[in-house]
């Protein structure tokens, strides 16, 4: 790995600062090209990436290039493809690339990682499939017809948005014999409203937890069995309603977990990664072996391009280049992700952990502090959802935010005019992105409002107010379909970018000692109330 240098100090962060500086030409001038397009598009497993309507030109783009050489950005990839220990305060390897799976007969990794990983994915597939089945029975040998996942964090955003974002799948619609259920909030209400409608017999919890003592799935676990219990299951029983998913399985055990449904998670696999281990299980149910593992593939496929694609195709390199651009020389201080394709609902919640908790840093690798901005404010929601909301703030608000826009091609959806619905979303999709790149110039709007009928008095009125000052930058993510395959390319790719982007600030993005203290804390107020 190269020696590391402050980002400030390489000769590519000061080209940079000086294109800044200088400006550039305008979206409106930039999109005249007709060759831009094709300049600054981008396909990987599944996926193309349009970034015409980025405020970048030829030499912000080489100087980016730059920036990404002299960071030492694929050294650090090919060293956490290798295992090396690059999470650097808690000592570990960082291998959720391990569990997608290696072409090669000797993985980077090593051969006893694959096999452990291999292990484990049949293990947890075939309980999936079993319970899909109808093959698990709880006390009374009813069928268990609900699973309800208890966890937290990445025990719960990445299993829960996958859940969702598939669910059109004719896996879920023709086998609906199991129901999954997400619980992570340990407010009694939201664990009561989930098992308000249960039957305890025919009801199967999974747990959650790395350590295995997380306090609010601990509590949520508690009140499981609890409820198990009130609702007749005998003590002998219980075992035959719970699974867990820990790297501490002997804990699970002493506490009423069978062996057999104890599934593991290794300490090189940090919780906002984990979706592609047995935190994945509750997924597997919902969708199926088959799916779950083309999911894998995508992912799979997207490592593929992400080490082997020259810098100027490399996908996830160039959304992470856009995204140091936009922060530190634009200086915009927020990131917006606007999907179109209401399944994508639970995705920015799921991308916000992705990018915050691992980029939310103030410190280098080294231990000083940065001088250079890290992660924006990951934020948005569906994007048709948003244009009657937030959207104003973008198009007409005092500061810059950049847009990542997400569009399905193709729907799934079963009504009579469901392509009509599909291209109705993609029409506003694209006008958003139209619309925030060129705005609208109080001349034009002047004209607007006189052609109208307006009076020219009332009409330089009202022009400040409905004029749009445009410049805006976005990138469109494309798929055909929301397929698992491109699902799984599309949650790698940003797993790379935010780690392409910790490789630049010098930070790093596989440990969160913010969430710690919190949960620190919690236990020191409890142990002096106690």
């Amino acid at each position: 790995m190269t020696r590391f240098i402050r980002p400030e100090h390489l000769p590519a962060w000061h080209q940079l600062h000086e294109l800044a500086q200088q400006g550039q030409a305008p979206l409106r001038e930039l999109l005249e090209d007709k060759q831009r397009h094709a300049k600054l598009q981008f396909n990987a497993a599944g996926l193309s990436l349009d970034a015409s309507h980025q405020r970048v030109d030829a030499d912000v783009m080489q100087a980016l290039h730059g920036l990404a050489q002299e960071s030492g950005v694929m050294a650090h990839a090919q060293a956490m493809f290798r295992g090396e220990a690059i999470n650097s305060t808690e000592q570990r390897a960082v291998l959720h690339v391990a569990l997608r799976g290696s072409e090669q007969a000797e993985p980077p990794w090593g051969q006893e990682i694959s096999t452990a990983v291999s292990t484990e994915l049949n293990r947890y597939c075939s309980f999936a499939e079993q319970l899909r089945g109808g093959d698990c029975k709880g006390f009374g040998a009813e069928r268990i017809t609900d699973v309800v996942n208890l966890g937290i964090g990445g025990s719960d955003l990445g299993p829960r948005m996958a859940t969702e974002a598939l669910s059109h799948l004719d896996a879920v619609w023709t086998q609906p014999l199991v129901r999954l259920h997400y619980v992570s909030n340990v407010d009694a209400w939201s664990l009561a409203t989930t098992l308000a409608p249960l039957q305890a017999s025919r009801t199967l919890f999974v747990v959650q937890s790395k350590s295995f003592t997380t306090q609010e799935t601990m509590t949520l676990f508690a009140s499981a069995r609890r409820w198990l219990l009130d609702a007749g299951c005998p003590q002998a029983d219980l075992h035959l309603h719970l699974a867990a998913v820990t790297a501490k399985p002997a804990l699970a055990q002493s506490q009423g977990i069978s062996s057999e449904r104890c599934f593991r998670v290794w300490d090189w696999v940090g919780g906002r990664y984990s979706v592609w281990s047995a935190i994945g299980l509750p997924l597997t149910v919902a969708i199926g072996r088959e799916a779950y593992l083309q999911m894998l593939q995508g992912a799979h496929a997207m490592d593929k391009h992400f080490l082997q694609a020259p810098a100027a195709d490399n996908m996830p390199l160039t959304l992470a280049l856009l995204g140091v651009w936009n922060r530190n020389f634009l200086g915009a201080s927020t990131h917006h992700v606007a999907p179109y394709h209401s399944a994508l609902g639970k995705l920015v919640a799921f991308l916000q952990q992705q990018d915050m908790e691992s980029n939310g840093k103030r410190v280098h690798t080294d231990g000083s502090d940065c001088k250079v901005a890290t992660a924006p404010v990951l934020w948005g929601g569906l994007g048709n959802d948003g244009q009657h909301a937030y959207f104003q703030l973008i198009h007409q608000g005092s500061q810059t935010v950049p847009v990542d826009f997400i569009g399905v091609r193709h729907g799934h959806a079963g009504l009579p005019l469901a392509a009509e619905h599909q291209r109705v979303v993609l029409l506003h999709m694209q006008a958003q992105a139209k619309a925030l790149a060129l705005g609208r110039p109080p001349e034009e709007t002047l004209a607007a409002l006189l052609a109208e009928g307006l009076s020219l008095s009332e009409a330089k009125r009202l022009t400040p107010h409905r004029s749009f000052p445009g410049n805006i930058p976005s990138s469109t993510l494309w798929m055909d379909s929301l397929t698992p395959y491109n699902l799984g390319a599309l949650i790698a790719l940003y797993e790379h970018k935010v780690f392409c982007q910790a490789a630049i600030w010098g930070i790093n993005a596989f440990d969160q000692w913010g969430v710690e203290l919190g949960k620190a804390m919690a236990l020191e107020i409890e142990s002096r109330a106690g």
